[in-house]
Formats: structure tokens, sequence, C-alpha cells
């Protein structure tokens, strides 16, 4: 088949299986073999479960053949980070710990997916419990950018940004707990949102008591915004297995895509106050948010004023994936990253009166964003303050300035997790190095819908879609 199809959205692939016109098998034949020839460049996937594919995509044929009721994502080719629990198929949380575990359930996440009728290819690379922004782990090789195969995915969805991407799956399931769907989606050149904070469930597939999640959630990656609207759509619902999932009803988010942008009020912002960002791709960014101007919208650049909330993103962070993965650890601490250790280590040691701390700043954080958003419909600002950066290396200086190594190229992502708002990330250009820049855009507690339309009339009025790097 053309491998031209490969890079078809989803929704056009969905209808050419319902019509007859493309088998599921002939697609999901199609992307493993891609795999195969593509993947060595750049370790996108962990696990690759070809047979399984095939079983489920003929078994997507036969229903298509006898004329049954076919899911939103019937027969499509999709990818599943390996973070998400798949009975069945290997899932390792990016950890040598467990790189022989095999789950006996499905996280909600791949429970929906299925529910959905897509096909999954296999598990996507990630670092060790998706604990940092690159992905780098004990598994094998990092990561890498289809294009320019020196440079980095980001994380920690890097490998669900590198295979859609590069053509080696229709869509793909991202999870973001500091930008984990956006940094990937920005370095990669690829649309990602994180939905609003509960919006879609994180239930592991293994009754267990519940733990805190203030900042943690599952969403879509893609080609194209309607292809994450549509994932979206099939993952987002309240889950009686998840505590935190939203009871609020999900909403039409593939009709949202064709709303259009005119009439929103628009924030423009380049740095929040103090996040340090190269020069060409401030440029990029206004300029891109500027465009917004010639679709109806009013632009306006307002001065956030922020000090840098990292600190208290990090006390809860990291208290949290304590408490998650410390027994799971165990007295098998040698085996995990440097990274991982020093995370689920430093969550340990966090009083009670730290914590109550950093709770009260996520709390001036969410009163702050939401009174700048009473104002305004969105806030744009760049998504990174790079491009891509070589594997293995993140900047500790940017334009001239010290930065911090572990966030300072991703300033403008974590404080939206820990007020809990949608974002998303838009390609809106390259750098002259040829590396994609992304355009942060923020959206009110509980509305995707806006970020949804504002992101696909932007992809209307400057597509990218078209463009493949030169690894695909």
């Amino acid at each position: 088949m053309d491998d031209q199809l490969a890079f078809y959205p989803a929704t056009e692939a969905r209808r050419l299986v319902a019509e007859r016109e493309v088998s599921p098998v002939e697609l999901v034949e199609l992307f493993l073999d891609r795999i195969e020839s593509l993947d060595s460049k750049l370790n996108s996937y962990l696990t690759v479960s070809a047979d399984q594919a095939l079983a489920d995509a003929r078994e997507a044929e036969e229903a298509v053949m006898k004329g049954g009721e076919l899911g939103p994502l019937h027969g499509v080719p999709i990818s599943i980070k390996d973070l998400e629990m798949s009975a069945g198929v290997r899932t390792t949380g990016g950890s040598l710990l467990f790189q022989d575990r095999v789950p006996d359930a499905d996280s909600a996440v791949v429970e929906r997916v299925k529910a959905a009728g897509a096909v999954i290819l296999g598990k996507t690379n990630t670092p060790e419990f998706g604990l940092l922004g690159h992905t780098q782990n004990r598994l094998g090789d990092h990561c890498r950018n289809p294009w320019n195969p020196d440079r980095t995915t980001g994380g920690s969805s890097g490998g669900a940004g590198a295979a859609v991407a590069a053509g080696l799956c229709s869509l793909a399931t991202g999870s973001d707990g500091g930008g984990s769907i956006r940094i990937p989606a920005a370095f990669c050149g690829v649309y990602g949102i994180k939905p609003t904070q509960g919006r879609a469930p994180l239930y592991t597939g293994t009754p267990a008591p519940p733990f805190a999640n203030h900042f943690s959630q599952s969403g879509p990656m893609s080609r194209s915004v309607r292809d994450s609207a549509l994932l979206l759509q099939a993952l987002a619902g309240r889950h009686a297995n998840d505590v935190n999932s939203l009871r609020e009803a999900p909403g039409d988010y593939l009709a949202a895509a064709d709303l259009g942008a005119r009439g929103l009020r628009i924030a423009w912002s380049p740095d929040y106050g103090y996040g340090t960002v190269e020069p060409e791709v401030v440029s990029k960014c206004r300029d891109a948010a500027l465009a917004f101007e010639d679709m109806g919208c009013v632009v306006e650049e307002v001065d956030l004023g922020l000090d840098s909330p990292f600190d208290a993103f990090w006390t809860l962070f990291t208290s949290v994936s304590n408490a998650r993965y410390a027994a799971l650890v165990g007295d098998r601490g040698d085996l995990l990253t440097s990274y991982g250790r020093d995370c689920i280590e430093s969550g340990g040691m966090v009083s009670g009166p730290e914590y109550a701390r950093a709770l009260g700043k996520r709390a001036e954080l969410m009163a702050l964003f939401g009174d700048l958003l009473d104002g305004y419909d969105l806030l744009l600002s760049p998504t990174l303050s790079v491009g891509a950066f070589p594997v293995g290396e993140p900047p500790a200086e940017i334009d001239g300035r010290p930065v911090d190594g572990f966030w300072g190229f991703f300033p403008f992502t974590f404080p939206i997790n820990m007020i809990g708002h949608p974002a998303a990330s838009v390609p809106c250009g390259f750098t002259g190095e040829g590396l994609p820049v992304g355009l942060h855009v923020v959206g009110r507690w509980g509305d995707e819908e806006t970020v949804i339309a504002a992101s696909a009339a932007f992809e209307e009025a400057r597509p990218w879609a078209g463009r493949r790097p030169p690894v695909s």
C-alpha cells in the first residue's frame, strides 16, 4: 500500500474502513511494516504487539463485512503510552524494574480505546514512570526525534510524539503531569491536548486504595486537531473506579473543531513573567498569536508577573510519586534511573507543612489564572523555550541566561497542570535548524471546546500536517 495512507487523518482512515475502501488488516500491516523499517532510528516503541494487532484487525474487518455497528475509532491503528496497563501486552512503565511485566487487566484508557474499536499496535517509549521531560530510560537507547534523530523528542510521551510525527501510527495516547503531552507535541511538530484535570480517567485496571492526583491527565496526540478531538471523545467521561474523574458530561469535541475562532478574546504572554525563551521561538509564537487577529479575534499582550511556582509543583509532584511508587520499588532501587530514584526519594522527605504550603501556592495560582481568564477566552504563549535539544542534553542556558537544567525548557507547561485547566500545543512553525515550534493554547477550566475550536481554526489558517519529517 502507498505509504501516504499512513499519514491520512484518523477520521479519514475510519471512513475508509467503514466504507470498505481499506481493510483494517491492510492498515495494520502498513504500519507494522513502517515500524519495522523506521523505528530502529527512533526507538519510539518499547513493545510492538504485531500478532495481537493483526488478530484484532481481522476481527475489525469481520465486523465491517457483517455490517455491524462500528465504534468511532473502528479499525484505526493506535499506539498506547507504556505507562498504561494493557492486558496480555508487556507494560514496562519505562522502568527496568518492570521490563518483563505483562498485566492481566487494561487501564481505563486502554479499555476505552478498545471499546471505540481502535487497533493497538504497541506501547510507546517513556522515561521511567513518566518522571522526566525527555525520553530516556534504562531499557535501551534514547527516543529520537524524526525531524533530527540527534535531537530529543521531549517527554514523557516522547515515543508517542515520535510515532505520530513519523507516521508509525494514526493516533497515540499520551499522559501529562507537567507537560508530558505538550512537550513532545511541540518538539515533534504534532498536536496534543491535555484535557481538564479529571476529564479522562486514570484507573490502572487493578483495584487499589485511591491516591491524590493533582496533576496527571491522559489525552490524545495526533497530526490533526480533529483526530485528537475524536480520540478525546472516546477517552473522556467519568469512570466508577477513578474517584478523581469528573462527574460532568464531556462536551462535543468534534463539533467544537468546526466552531471557528471569530470573536474570541485572547491573551498573549511571551514569558509568564519568569520564563527564559530563545528569541527565535518567541518570534514564531508571537507571529502565530497575532494570526488570530486575522481570524476575527482580539489579541492583547498581558503581563502575568509570576515568579516560578516550580518549587511548589515539585513538592506535590514528588510526594505523589513517592506514594505511588515507593512500595513498588521496595529494596530494588538499584534498578531505577537516577532521576526516578531522586524523585521518589525527594517525595518521601516532604513534611506536612511543606505539603500544605505547596497546596496554598497551587490555590493562589488557580485564582490568578482564573481571574485572568474571566476577561479572556484563551491564554497563548510558547509551549517550550527552545527547539529540540541534543538527546540527553537539556539546556543549562537559554538566550545567554542560566536556567534550571530540569525544567528551564518547559516553564509554561507545569503551571497549567497545577491549575488543572485544559491546554494544547499547536504546531506553529520551524526554527532555522528545521525543528518544530509549538504554540501553547490554555483555556478556562472545563472548556476543552474553545481550545479545540481555536486550534482547529489556526490549523485551517496555517496547515502543518502536509510537511513530513526526514525520518518518515
